[in-house]
């Protein structure tokens, strides 16, 4: 995955039918979609709740354009792409929205302890506020960035950790507390997905708490 300010780059190609595994992470994905015999298609993915699969078939090939976490694209540069897919990037890199009042918000939710209340505070904003701003925007309440951006701490966690130290590094009242949230947010437990490398290094790319390549701890 290439990074970059606005937008982080990734592909990806079929070699034969699979149904992909897509886990939530706080982002939305620009998708070049390229499929023998076929228009190449253009796709803006919405922001997901909770954990799916997705079909493709053999041979199609996927450019990925990830958005920084609650970021969005207007129907104009969304329509700039699907007219000239080969310059997606520089469009995206020229036409996309710069960082603003919603990142500030999006990363103090995912801030050590954060509240709605206490993030309402460092803003200097009430918590009715907050939520109000995001529902403006058509994304999901506080708790949604909070709790998401925990259990993907706790993803970063299983590589190195146990996972009671799991729990306990990402604010998790314990382990079974853990676990729940995992099967939440990722439809699997903490120790089935250590089991699987791919599983955990697709909940581990860079999104909604580590855009920057550094995970923020939400202890």
């Amino acid at each position: 995955m290439i990074a970059n300010a606005v937008f982080r780059t990734w592909t990806h190609e079929a070699s034969r039918a699979e149904a992909a595994p897509v886990f939530p992470d706080g982002c939305r994905d620009v998708l070049i979609i390229r499929q023998p015999g076929e228009r190449v298609r253009v796709e803006l993915t919405r922001l997901d709740l909770r954990p799916r699969h997705v079909a493709l078939p053999a041979g199609v090939r996927l450019t990925g354009y990830r958005l920084r976490p609650g970021a969005g694209l207007s129907e104009r540069v969304l329509k700039a792409v699907s007219a000239s897919p080969g310059d997606a990037e520089a469009i995206l890199h020229n036409e996309a929205p710069a960082p603003g009042e919603l990142d500030e918000i999006i990363h103090a939710l995912t801030a050590p302890g954060a509240t709605p209340g206490s993030v309402a505070r460092e803003l200097g904003v009430s918590a009715r506020s907050v939520q109000r701003r995001l529902r403006a925007l058509h994304l999901p309440p506080p708790d949604y960035w909070r709790l998401l951006a925990r259990a993907r701490h706790a993803a970063s966690c299983l590589k190195t950790m146990a996972l009671s130290d799991a729990a306990f590094e990402s604010g998790f009242s314990d382990q079974a507390h853990m676990t729940r949230e995992f099967v939440r947010w990722f439809g699997v437990t903490p120790a089935r997905a250590r089991r699987h490398a791919l599983v955990l290094d697709l909940l581990c790319q860079p999104a909604l708490g580590n855009w920057t390549g550094e995970q923020i701890s939400t202890r």
